[in-house]
């Protein structure tokens, strides 16, 4: 793929990896991640990004209490063509009614934006190729 036109910007929306419980059973089938390969993962898909021409920027949130409110604040301060929701957020089942706000948060505050879902930490760019 060629890289895309200078400017279009990327909001990846995912869960602050030091807060996950990884002994949850949301993640009982996902060994070997830890708060610092996520980490690393979403730093090498953002670095990944920038060097393919995406003006991208992430937004790590909380399990709910303020997650929306951050999220909106993000929205509010830049027009985004791109919003990934990561699977941290979308994939686990305790995460559904966190999922279902931001997709509406999302909705509300950048309707002009695609939606994307990646399905682990470092394929976050192969989702926007495909939106953008």
């Amino acid at each position: 793929m060629t890289a895309p036109p200078t400017g279009k910007s990327v909001l990846v929306i995912g869960l602050e990896p030091t807060i996950i419980d990884f002994s949850s059973p949301d993640f009982a089938a996902l060994t070997g991640l830890t708060a610092a390969t996520i980490a690393e993962g979403l730093k090498a898909d953002e670095a990944r990004l920038k060097s393919l021409g995406y003006d991208c920027e992430m937004c790590l949130v909380d399990y709910g209490a303020t997650a929306e409110p951050v999220v909106r604040r993000r929205l509010s301060e830049k027009s985004f063509d791109c919003v990934v929701i990561g699977a941290g957020v979308r994939s686990m089942p305790s995460q559904f009614l966190l999922f279902e706000k931001l997709v509406n948060v999302v909705h509300a505050h950048a309707p002009q934006a695609k939606l994307c879902f990646n399905t682990k930490p470092t394929d976050t760019a192969e989702a926007v190729q495909r939106w953008i």
